[in-house]
């Protein structure tokens, strides 16, 4: 009697642990997934007042002005959102680069484009250790310096944390990052609400294209690290299909060519990359005559992913395809 109660007594508690196992799991993946949104890519020029020129005049977006700290220059194209495109360039002949920008620049080579991409988490130490759950191998947390001129000051919260991975478990390099909270004073929101002002109305940074020889291997991976729901999606207009995973009310779409054409010479000239991103407008019409104006040309609309949509021309300048979307259909649909 006493062991058949003892045998009882095991199974159910070693049912607990299995059950509460599992729901340790869920919230892990649930919060990765409903915690995170796209942050911004980098998009390196081949210097970086080429690529600040074709955001501004061809395609009509605000740039704000960043730093050069030690030969490597950056500025922004911050969206109301939140998201944005942070432009790099080398202004040195011995510039001072992290990991990451190293990683880039071997594949680039002082070229243009975008092999790098962050998402925001706002649990951030949280994510970490589900990743590490994972075996994902997240680097530790490394945090702006106390000193940042762009801080609040070394008595207060770094104004940026973030990590990225000992091996990139996708096929373009990923980090996570997050902010602190910085003071609220009228000139920085007048400032702010400047910088988010762009000429061809643009919102926000709606989707990422990831461009890789097998979008199945980094739609799995993704799932792993907590972002499921995934939908098969086509781009015929670069001949490309693949996935669709949302990463809160955003979008990556992981890609491989679909037969010849741009995907399919983008992955045989530069491999594995951020191929284009999507942007949605709220005046979708003004947006095509500014971009039909910068470029000289007159661009095809067409009914994409996210809506009614046109592709600008450019990849010649920026190494990077850009879509712009119609914002107000996208909120629709979601």
């Amino acid at each position: 009697m006493l062991r058949n109660t003892a045998v009882r007594s095991l199974i159910l508690w070693s049912a607990l642990i299995w059950i509460s196992g599992l729901g340790q799991t869920a919230g892990a993946t649930q919060l990765s997934a409903e915690t995170s949104s796209i942050d911004h890519i980098l998009l390196w020029g081949r210097d970086i007042d080429q690529v600040t020129a074709v955001i501004a005049v061809k395609l009509g977006f605000q740039v704000r002005p960043g730093r050069d700290p030690g030969g490597v220059a950056n500025r922004y194209v911050r969206m109301s959102d939140g998201s944005y495109l942070e432009l790099e360039g080398i202004t040195s002949s011995h510039p001072d680069m992290d990991p990451g920008m190293r990683a880039d620049q071997a594949v680039l080579r002082g070229g243009s484009g975008s092999r790098t991409f962050g998402l925001r988490s706002w649990a951030l130490d949280q994510a970490r250790a589900f990743l590490l759950q994972q075996g994902l191998s997240p680097t530790a947390i490394f945090s702006a310096s106390p000193t940042d001129p762009d801080g609040e000051g070394p008595s207060m919260p770094p104004r940026w944390r973030l990590f990225a991975f000992e091996h990139q478990p996708l096929s373009s390099n990923l980090f996570f990052i997050d902010y602190a909270t910085g003071k609220v004073t009228p000139t920085r929101v007048s400032d702010d609400q400047v910088a988010r002002t762009h000429p061809n109305s643009a919102q926000e940074l709606s989707a990422l294209w990831i461009l890789s020889s097998d979008a199945d291997a980094d739609r799995k991976q993704f799932e792993r690290m907590g972002f499921t729901g995934g939908t098969r999606i086509q781009i015929p207009q670069i001949s490309a299909h693949g996935y669709g995973v949302p990463v809160g009310q955003k979008r990556i779409f992981f890609l491989q060519p679909d037969g010849p054409g741009i995907a399919a010479d983008a992955l045989r000239k530069g491999g594995p990359q951020v191929l284009g991103i999507s942007v949605g407008v709220a005046d979708f019409d003004r947006a095509k005559r500014w971009i039909e104006r910068g470029y000289g040309e007159e661009l095809a609309s067409y009914r994409g992913a996210l809506g009614t949509s046109f592709l600008a021309p450019t990849q010649g300048d920026l190494g990077l395809l850009i879509e712009f979307h119609a914002v107000s259909e996208t909120a629709t649909e979601r």
